[in-house]
């Protein structure tokens, strides 16, 4: 199935930090590095600070052009004019999502393949699927393995993006097992981000 317009390759999941500041500067050099997706994610602060971080990078992604979503909150992501939403398993349910959000993007995390097939069912636009490696960024369980993936997209007919653990070392495994894209947080915000991103968009235009 062709990916929904603007899904790019790669979504860079922000870190969770703080520092309003930081972050931006963060999402800030990814973009310029190429980074054409970027999905708000913050599991503390209040909610005020959740739409004033919201805001800040849906402006900066609005200047690259660049797809932004929102982790968690249908309310901020219409009050900042984002993309779309993403939700978890504990979180509003698909069809209430897709109800507020109209043609927006509502993207869902699975970790089976019941839950893959839910989200399918329920006209979600794209699924997260995983922890393929171990990751530290976030409680998913155990790892699946880049392989797990390849059943995922034989079982829905949505485009399926491969989370947790990926660097750019691994994605071009990933990436060959069929999945559509990966999500990645430490994976850019670690380290030199230019080089990472640059790295991966690399490894994933010429399969390594």
């Amino acid at each position: 199935m062709e990916m929904p317009k603007k899904l790019s390759p790669i979504c860079f999941i922000t870190p969770d930090a703080e520092d309003a500041g930081k972050v931006e500067a963060t999402v800030l050099a990814a973009l310029e590095a190429g980074i054409r997706w970027v999905q708000y994610r913050r599991k503390s602060g209040t909610r005020r600070q959740l739409y004033n971080d919201a805001k800040k990078i849906r402006d900066l992604t609005a200047r690259f052009s660049a797809l932004f979503i929102v982790n968690d909150y249908v309310d901020i992501a219409l009050l900042v004019g984002a993309d779309g939403v993403h939700i978890g398993q504990d979180d509003l349910p698909l069809k209430e999502a897709r109800r507020i959000m109209g043609e927006k993007i509502v993207g869902v995390s699975t970790h089976n393949i019941a839950e893959a097939l839910e989200a399918d069912r329920g006209r979600a636009d794209y699924i997260g699927f995983g922890p393929i490696f171990q990751t530290d960024t976030k409680d998913a369980g155990a790892p699946k393995g880049p392989g797990a993936t390849a059943a995922i997209k034989r079982a829905v007919a949505i485009p399926v993006i491969a989370i947790g653990g990926i660097t750019p070392g691994n994605v071009v495994g990933v990436i060959k097992e069929g999945c559509d894209g990966v999500a990645v947080s430490s994976g850019i915000s670690r380290g030199e981000i230019t080089a990472n991103v640059v790295n991966f968009l690399y490894n994933i235009a010429n399969k390594g």
